[in-house]
């Protein structure tokens, strides 16, 4: 029988802690939620390896130090509602939920979101809930947030998503640059949003958040 307790702790002491993610709420999320469980099942023992992991459907599951280092810069608060956008089976959802106060998943794939409800379910998270909808269109009616994360790369991010963060709100993502690709915090300061570097990631781009040609006559 596989020893998932000790592949985590693994995770957080080889993956996590050495990429200078030192919040405890990180770090004691990372420790006690399953993540295998939030994967599919065929899928389950390469659950901690430390590179994005395919979950179908040409979405992935981030790394565990990618994710640990957006939650880093973040600094996400207990009193702090947030987006977890493209949240696959929910694992990111279910990190943020022992951090914060309440959590909004949103998924583009109707069956995939309320897998990923019943598994945060299962394992006793109640303050998040799995949306079903267009990744880009974000979930107005539960904002504003105050965290906005997405779970994949972005070329462009929309602004019906970033129109949601709360005043003095902080979002996260991967912007893909190329073959290269940059994590980067934007602050949202009288109502515009103010992006600057964290660190280097990359990850496949979301459908619908790829860079929009703009052709001029």
């Amino acid at each position: 029988m596989t020893d998932y307790t000790s592949r985590r702790t693994m995770m957080v002491d080889t993956q996590v802690r050495p990429s200078d993610v030192t919040k405890f709420p990180i770090i004691d999320a990372m420790l006690s939620v399953p993540r295998e469980a939030f994967v599919p099942d065929d899928r389950r023992e390469a659950a901690y390896v430390g590179e994005n992991l395919d979950i179908g459907g040409g979405r992935v599951m981030l790394e565990p130090r990618t994710l640990a280092k957006m939650l880093e810069v973040l600094d996400v608060q207990p009193s702090h509602i947030a987006l977890d956008i493209a949240c696959g089976l929910g694992y990111s959802t279910a990190i943020l939920a022992q951090m914060c106060d309440f959590v909004v998943g949103v998924e583009d794939d109707e069956a995939r979101a309320q897998e990923a409800q019943g598994i945060l379910s299962q394992n006793g998270i109640d303050n998040a809930a799995v949306m079903a909808g267009v990744l880009t269109e974000g979930a107005e009616k539960s904002g504003p947030y105050d965290i906005i994360i997405v779970q994949g790369g972005v070329e462009e991010m929309p602004a019906t998503v970033l129109d949601q963060l709360r005043e003095g709100g902080r979002v996260a993502c991967v912007f893909s640059e190329g073959t290269l690709g940059v994590a980067r915090v934007g602050h949202k300061i009288d109502g515009a949003v103010n992006w600057r570097f964290a660190f280097n990631a990359s990850a496949p781009v979301l459908s619908g958040f790829e860079r929009r040609d703009v052709f001029a006559l």
